[in-house]
């Protein structure tokens, strides 16, 4: 078996190919141009690095030329051998002009037919999209066409005729597969851009910075739409492609029931912790209720969606919307008039395990994988690039969680994250990353709890790097046991010191000459929570923290003479692989390590003395003013939240007070209990 796919390099086309790596034997021809070999020479690395073994190879080629621009010599050695053809490079963006999706999407899709011809091709697989439904109202199953439906913009309407071609001229048997819009990896969140719900996202994450997640904000039914995971179209396209007998079909890649858009936008808004959007007049008032009289022009629906879709409207949209970062084109495409129906593809993909998951069941992690990858608020922040801009920023932990969120938002503004941690794969992904994006990164491997080796660091450091800014002391060793489960085992509290105190001080002292001689540094420690609020069971964890406090408090007269601060940061429950093997923690209200990390970014820049939340603050002034009421309140926590099973050093957890614990954990949020 054997594949010719362009668009390799693209969304979908990667994880096709990573399909077909992972299912199929035979080598996999992927369409590069000259210009991109360099990217695409990663790409084939990494697909060599997790099962492709040499089996992927790049073809110089261009999809604006004849056939491609593949060279005839090599179209004569492989005439009569390439089983299957994956046409799958086009524009998928709403918001391209005219041109740019007449020459990529109708011209590409005709010489990419053209070479299939001349390779004589088992089947062309043209992936085309629902777009192609243009405004059709109604049901829209596999078998339809041209159904003279109106088709509202280029990319609609180039959608379509590359779809005709393939249908009209192609001289080999032909698969087309119509995806909705797609979304990042239903199990990692992955996507390469901002499309589709992802233009919404920074203004739920405005809403959520300003706004309390109880508050609800006034909706419109703006109709359904239509999303589905990428991993999900890539494995079901891989399983379609191969069964017999179904060349001349249409399959859709949909999810089978219509989403309505403020029922996926409010999803996204609990992913993200922003409040949610209700909508007092909906269609079920103008289905069965008292609108249902009122002719379908009428309905408010029908009125708010001629509005968004007119000129004047996507005058005010693109001048309000738009600055939020969501075109008025978007908007005005969100909703489908289709519902597609995909009985046929359901039917063909029976057996096979292949089903479109339920978005609720992974919306916080696309949120997640776009907070920390491809939000670029931090970059376009003027304040912030030039605080940090060609700045050395030192992270300890920076192989997960709000080391590695902070490491790339430091490198989105300009500055060169000095990437320290103990396991060096992970930093070098990390850095691979940054160094993707156009930034730069050096990693120093260390384990953090050797003290020799920290003083090993420091010396490689100022030898090294040209200066050290910033110290972001984040690396941390988190243990919940309470005193009971703790006597035989003092060393929890030894190796929590040795991490979370020890370590961060010999680092800040082993770089603290290079920072007198600049005359300039900041250190900002990541804290806690629990500093302030003292809640049981982190006796180990909050000393530790505590002790870390004092130092930097006392260190910090010292030395601001020099140039050199201190930021404490008292961090709230944070959504980390740390707190994992505590289970209870799965169902309360945390924050997400891309607002850690944006925590992080402010103490560098504003380099306050402590950043603190209010309930921290109210939980330290409790503390002074009332200390018996307050341990009062932290021992009736103490019976209602148990030792985890992990601390009790069994594998699953047992006789829980859960409504207690939620209602508690909501009521003190970010606390840890």
């Amino acid at each position: 078996m054997s594949y010719f796919v362009t668009g390799a390099t693209g969304f979908i086309g990667r994880h096709l190919v990573q399909q077909l790596i992972d299912h199929r034997e035979g080598d996999i021809h992927v369409l590069v141009r000259k210009s991109s070999l360099p990217r695409m020479q990663a790409l084939v690395e990494r697909w060599n690095s997790q099962g492709g073994a040499g089996r992927v190879v790049p073809v110089t080629g261009d999809l604006t030329k004849p056939g491609l621009g593949v060279a005839k010599s090599w179209v004569t050695r492989h005439a009569g051998k390439i089983d299957h053809f994956f046409h799958l490079a086009a524009v998928y963006d709403l918001t391209a002009d005219d041109a740019t999706n007449e020459t990529m999407n109708v011209g590409g899709t005709r010489e990419a037919l053209a070479l299939a011809a001349s390779l004589r091709a088992g089947c062309f697989h043209q992936v085309s999209s629902v777009a192609a439904a243009g405004d059709f109202r109604g049901r829209f199953d596999e078998t339809m066409f041209a159904e003279g439906q109106h088709l509202p913009s280029p990319y609609h309407r180039t959608k379509y005729e590359s779809e005709r071609i393939v249908r009209d001229e192609a001289t080999v048997p032909w698969r087309v597969y119509r995806p909705a819009i797609v979304v990042g990896h239903s199990e990692t969140g992955a996507m390469d851009k901002v499309d589709g719900p992802y233009y919404y996202f920074p203004m739920l994450k405005a809403l959520r910075d300003v706004l309390p997640a109880w508050l609800p904000m006034m909706g419109v039914d703006l109709g359904d739409t239509n999303v589905v995971p990428v991993d999900y179209v890539a494995a079901a396209m891989d399983h379609l492609a191969h069964l017999p007998d179904r060349d001349g079909e249409a399959f859709h890649l949909v999810n089978p029931e219509p989403q309505p858009v403020v029922e996926t936008i409010n999803l996204f808004c609990g992913a993200a912790g922003a409040p949610r959007f209700a909508t007092p007049i909906d269609r079920r008032m103008t289905a069965s209720g008292p609108l249902s009289l009122v002719p379908r022009m009428l309905r408010p629906s029908t009125i708010v969606s001629a509005i968004v879709k007119s000129s004047a409207g996507q005058l005010v949209l693109d001048q309000t919307l738009g600055r939020l970062g969501v075109p008025a084109e978007v908007l005005a495409h969100t909703s489908f008039a289709s519902v597609f129906d995909s009985r046929a593809t359901e039917k063909a993909l029976s057996g096979s395990g292949i089903a479109v998951p339920d978005l609720e069941s992974y919306a916080r992690t696309l949120w997640g994988y776009w907070e920390e990858h491809l939000d670029e608020s931090t970059g376009k922040d003027t304040t912030i690039r030039g605080a940090l801009q060609g700045k050395y920023v030192v992270i300890t932990g920076a192989s997960s969680g709000i080391g590695q969120v902070t490491a790339l938002k430091v490198a989105q503004a300009g500055g060169i994250p000095v990437l320290v941690a103990r396991g060096k794969d992970k930093l070098e992904d990390t850095r691979a990353t940054i160094e993707l994006r156009g930034g730069q990164a050096h990693v120093f491997p260390c384990d953090l709890s050797d003290l020799e080796a920290i003083d090993a660091l420091c010396e490689q450091m100022t030898a090294e790097l040209p200066s050290v800014d910033f110290v972001v002391n984040n690396a941390g060793r988190s243990i919940r046991r309470s005193l009971r489960l703790s006597t035989d085992r003092f060393h929890d509290f030894e190796r929590t010191m040795q991490l979370n105190y020890f370590g961060a001080i010999r680092l800040v002292m082993g770089l603290m000459p290079a920072m007198h001689k600049q005359k300039a540094g900041h250190i900002v420690n990541i804290s806690s929570i629990g500093v302030q609020t003292n809640p049981p069971r982190f006796s180990a964890y909050v000393a530790s923290k505590s002790a870390l406090d004092s130092w930097s408090n006392v260190v910090a007269s010292e030395v601001v003479g020099n140039g050199i601060t201190f930021t404490s940061i008292h961090m709230p429950l944070v959504r980390t692989p740390m707190i994992a093997p505590t289970k209870i923690y799965d169902k309360f209200p945390t924050i997400s390590p891309a607002q850690a990390a944006d925590l992080v970014i402010r103490a560098m820049v504003e380099k306050p003395h402590e950043i603190n939340t209010a309930l921290g603050n109210t939980g330290a002034i409790a503390h002074t003013i009332a200390p018996k009421t307050t341990f009062r309140l932290l021992n009736m926590a103490y019976h209602v939240f148990p030792d985890s099973a992990a601390a009790k050093g069994q594998t699953s957890e047992s006789g829980t007070r859960e409504s207690e614990q939620v209602m508690l954990a909501k009521v003190f949020k970010g606390v840890h209990w």
